[in-house]
């Protein structure tokens, strides 16, 4: 994501590139992040915890309604969920992307508009669609032929319903194969190549009670160049003038889906907003008026790049292993409050805080307390050579696909989530503990 704020002069630029923008470090071995020191949300609270920037995230959805103006913008809740959240996504102006009826029932019970609301899903079950219907969700988008008749049965005769079709372009991008979702053979949407997003289309166009208001695409997660939304519009503007040839269709509506590249450590490329949003909306124009069909209105979905870099996790190191060659740091957290490197190999840029240590940087693997081998929190970092249990680690950019991915493995429980904001911590979502998981084993 392009760079929001000026780096604070207290810490070299490359160190808080991916930090949140309050990130300062006032002492030697301090960090603060939204004006509170982080070794004193580890003392309050405990460890392991999430901390996430509230500045940082409202400055981040303004960034994406300065940059897209013209084009509404959803948060996808999937990176991130909570009341706090849906609150200031709200208040900031930005719609809400949902997957199912969990997420859209937080929303709408903390007060988000369910008319700024899509609803997404490879297979929505039917309670995911009756809470869309019941709640008066603004869009659902259609991923399956079976999903059609299912939907126009639960609207009735004479209800109605806006929808959108997910369709697949066929293009390979993402930072990783199980992240790339607009290429053919995987689960999602529907392709243009075999017919299917064709055929789906003139199905909804025989069911009036339901509103196709655009198209949908989403091409994958950690897309850090221009180059594949680019090719996606020509794509899908190429489908709108065949739609509107076969069936005199004008669709309002073109949602490129998200997927937008931040980066975990310094040095990492990251998904330039400005010239995404100046070309996107050139190749829009160029490609409506080359095919002679009206410019839609733009829907974008970032989830990632407003969650992710605003939060830490912070865990206290528990063990110090030499083995061979290799150094292991082991953390009091792991695969249950981020599976992230052991789906998808992802890396991260841990830091010492709460002490200042002269000592040598020395490569080391930060790993969890969990019972696998693959529980690694961060491969091939630098440590200082004297780090030792009890010290603290904060892991930045862990905003996004931490708590809600987290797990119940080994029942350890899923950490606690605080915001910081203008030298004040509060607790957002508790830590669970050992009588939530015992009250829900009701059998013997």
């Amino acid at each position: 994501m392009t760079t929001i704020h000026e780096p604070a002069v207290t810490m070299r630029a490359d160190a808080l590139s991916v930090w949140p923008a309050s990130a300062v470090e006032p002492r030697e071995g301090e960090l603060t992040v939204g004006g509170v020191p982080l070794a004193e949300v580890a003392d309050r609270f405990g460890t392991p915890v999430y901390v996430i920037d509230e500045e940082e995230v409202r400055e981040r959805c303004r960034t994406y309604r300065h940059v897209f103006p013209d084009a509404e913008v959803l948060y996808a809740a999937k990176a991130f969920l909570c009341r706090a959240m849906v609150h200031w996504v709200a208040e900031e102006g930005l719609g809400l992307d949902v997957c199912s009826a969990g997420e859209l029932e937080l929303a709408v019970t903390t007060g988000f508009p369910p008319e700024r609301i899509v609803l997404h899903g490879n297979a929505k079950s039917p309670r995911d669609l009756d809470t869309a219907l019941r709640l008066g969700v603004g869009r659902v988008v259609i991923d399956s032929p079976s999903e059609i008749a299912r939907l126009a049965a639960a609207v009735g005769p004479d209800g109605h319903q806006k929808v959108m079709v997910r369709v697949v372009p066929g293009i390979s991008a993402g930072g990783h194969e199980k992240i790339r979702t607009g290429t053919e053979d995987q689960k999602f949407g529907l392709s243009i190549s075999d017919g299917y997003a064709q055929y789906a289309i003139a199905r909804i166009l025989d069911q009036p009670q339901l509103e196709l208001t655009g198209l949908h695409c989403h091409l994958g997660s950690q897309i850090t160049g221009v180059k594949p939304y680019l090719a996606a519009v020509r794509r899908m503007v190429g489908l709108m003038a065949r739609l509107h040839e076969q069936h005199g269709l004008v669709l309002p509506e073109l949602d490129l889906g998200g997927g937008h590249g931040i980066a975990y450590r310094p040095g990492e490329p990251a998904l330039d907003l400005t010239t995404l949003a100046r070309k996107v909306r050139a190749e829009l124009a160029e490609a409506c008026a080359a095919a002679g069909i009206a410019v839609p209105r733009l829907l974008v979905e970032p989830g990632r790049a407003i969650a992710g870099p605003a939060g830490i996790a912070l865990y206290h190191v528990l063990a110090v292993k030499r083995t061979g060659t290799h150094t292991y740091v082991a953390v009091d957290g792991g695969m249950s409050d981020n599976p992230r490197p052991a789906l998808y190999g992802v890396r991260y840029a841990p830091r010492l805080v709460g002490r200042h240590s002269s000592a040598a940087p020395v490569p080391v693997t930060v790993v969890g307390r969990h019972c696998e081998a693959g529980d690694i929190v961060a491969a091939d970092v630098e440590l200082p050579e004297d780090i030792r249990p009890g010290d603290l680690l904060a892991v930045p950019v862990a905003g996004a696909y931490h708590l809600s991915m987290a797990s119940g493995y080994n029942l350890v429980g899923r950490p606690p989530v605080v915001a910081v904001d203008d030298g004040q911590a509060r607790l957002l979502i508790r830590r669970e503990s050992l009588e939530d998981i015992r009250s829900r084993d009701v059998g013997l």
